[in-house]
């Protein structure tokens, strides 16, 4: 498959856990079926093919989809059941005091703002727990971990714990991130008439890996998923010119 396009890390006669690229929603917009979608994409691919879970629009990494009725059936009560071990990579504004940490927080979906949550006593049950993997000034890696999983948890639980996503136009501060954020301005000079363009222009969220028992084999396997070229780029920019 291109760069712009989902690429395949595993694949049998049961399952097919691919690399989401972000952009893409899993399954067709209600609104505008023309928007790029993988349940489409993996139907030309495939036409027998079950979408098992989500990821948000501008999320990248590893997804897993069903091959047949029984593998979607059998899937799906993992997820249901919390027995899919999901880990997330998430570039976050600040960094914690704590290396690792968990939010027990209930959410709600928002009855003003259509397709948002927000934490409340009245909403469902999720927790996650983070933990620390890297450190620059002002920025941090967390590894996140969702226990439950609700709409937007990990985005509204480092919002809730005052650690938003560097990138998210809902729960963050920014829409897109430039390299002249972080670059000693003096060292940095944009050509005469020419804009600086962002280095990363969407949600810096990326599903890292899944561990889950097989349909046939019943057997644990582990999909992991490197990062896509926008986040290593982000990661590389942080380390060379804002790290400790």
């Amino acid at each position: 498959m291109s760069k712009n396009r989902w690429t395949i890390l595993h694949e049998d006669d049961s399952i097919l856990v691919i690399d989401k690229p972000a952009g893409w929603s899993s399954i067709p917009d209600r609104f505008d079926e023309s928007k790029q979608n993988i349940l489409k994409s993996l139907q030309g691919y495939r036409e027998e093919i079950y979408i098992v879970h989500r990821l948000d629009r501008d999320t990248s990494g590893v997804m897993v989809v069903a091959k047949t009725q029984q593998a979607h059936k059998f899937l799906n009560e993992q997820f249901e059941n919390r027995k899919v071990d999901k880990t997330y990579h998430a570039f976050v504004d600040g960094c914690p005091i704590e290396e690792s940490f968990t939010i027990d927080a209930p959410i709600a979906l928002s009855s003003t703002k259509q397709g948002q949550v927000f934490v409340h006593k009245v909403g469902k049950e999720s927790m996650t727990t983070f933990r620390l993997i890297e450190r620059w000034k002002g920025f941090s890696l967390l590894e996140c971990k969702p226990t439950t999983g609700r709409q937007h948890q990990i985005r509204i639980h480092l919002q809730h714990a005052g650690h938003a996503l560097m990138i998210d136009d809902r729960y963050g501060t920014r829409s897109a991130f430039k390299i002249s954020k972080i670059k000693n301005r003096k060292k940095f000079n944009i050509k005469k008439n020419t804009v600086e363009r962002p280095l990363v222009s969407r949600q810096t969220l990326h599903a890292q890996s899944i561990t889950f028992s097989h349909p046939e084999s019943k057997k644990k396997i582990t999909v992991e998923c490197e990062y896509p070229k926008d986040l290593r780029a982000l990661k590389n920019q942080l380390t060379k010119w804002n790290s400790l």
